[in-house]
């Protein structure tokens, strides 16, 4: 297996994005897949940072990235060592991140023997997967969508009007415990300005009934989260889609941060074997 590992690429936003490759070298061009991670998620993060082998030995190239603004950074990708990226992280800072990414990868000629830019399939999960509906619906080198857990609605229950949105717009940012790191993750006031400002270009409704290519939504009726009724919504607004409810899985479909065992838990091995069946049919 060719690995291009934590590889930077420089974003539009001053901060490097930093990349996974994986392929079987035969000279013989193969899809694409690329993989979005979702709000406090990054390319490694549990079950996702083994999955490469699954896709790679299924006869696809795998794309795996950070965006640039996830809390991560070059020599440090895994977790957050820079909060302040994050709490200036935003919604159209992650399109521009994916456009870059699916822009650089379809212009490398140093890989235009493995791989098939006529197949390109986005995967996004939870917040990645809201972001891949988005791209997907403006980007005409996209050929299938697959989403995992995907939020259906960027408007969070943190922009409603009340005490706790004039709270944030008083002090100029707010704090989200991360429950394993044990960090205060910061927001910047700037990230609802922004999504006030292109509210039009993140409503998903809107991106979801534009789409005409192969779409697929997995999601967990377990999913605490982000409850089951965001996959059903994607479905019902792009009735061609198809839908799968995985009984009892849970937001990460069995997977935990660190994943140290060689086995996928098992509704994630459903998730990988749905999403390649898709990709292929």
């Amino acid at each position: 297996m060719i690995t291009l590992k934590n590889q930077p690429l420089q974003s539009r936003h001053n901060r490097p994005i930093v990349l996974d490759l994986f392929f079987k070298q035969t000279n013989k061009q193969k899809p694409l897949v690329i993989f979005a991670h979702g709000y406090k998620g990054y390319k490694d993060w549990g079950a996702f940072g083994k999955m490469q082998k699954y896709f790679v030995n299924e006869g696809f190239v795998l794309l795996k990235f950070n965006f640039s603004h996830n809390g991560g950074t070059l020599n440090q990708p895994i977790d957050f060592p820079d909060l302040d990226a994050f709490g200036k992280n935003n919604y159209t800072i992650e399109l521009d991140d994916l456009q870059t990414v699916i822009d650089w990868i379809s212009k490398n000629n140093d890989y235009k023997n493995e791989i098939d830019y006529n197949n390109i399939t986005l995967i996004g999960h939870s917040r990645g997967g809201a972001i891949a509906t988005l791209k997907t619906a403006e980007e005409k080198k996209i050929s299938k969508l697959v989403t995992w857990a995907a939020v259906c609605d960027l408007n969070r229950s943190f922009f409603e009007d009340g005490l706790e949105l004039e709270q944030w717009k008083k002090e100029g940012v707010f704090y989200v415990l991360n429950g394993r790191t044990k960090q205060k993750m910061p927001h910047y006031i700037q990230f609802y300005e922004n999504y006030i400002e292109n509210k039009e270009r993140l409503t998903i409704e809107k991106a979801t009934k534009k789409i005409t290519i192969p779409h697929l939504i997995i999601h967990g009726d377990g999913d605490t989260s982000v409850p089951v009724q965001h996959g059903k919504n994607l479905h019902q607004w792009n009735p061609s889609s198809r839908l799968i409810i995985i009984p009892k899985a849970n937001h990460v479909f069995g997977a935990k941060q660190p994943w140290l065992e060689d086995q996928f838990p098992n509704d994630f091995e459903l998730v990988l074997k749905e999403t390649i069946n898709f990709i292929k049919s």
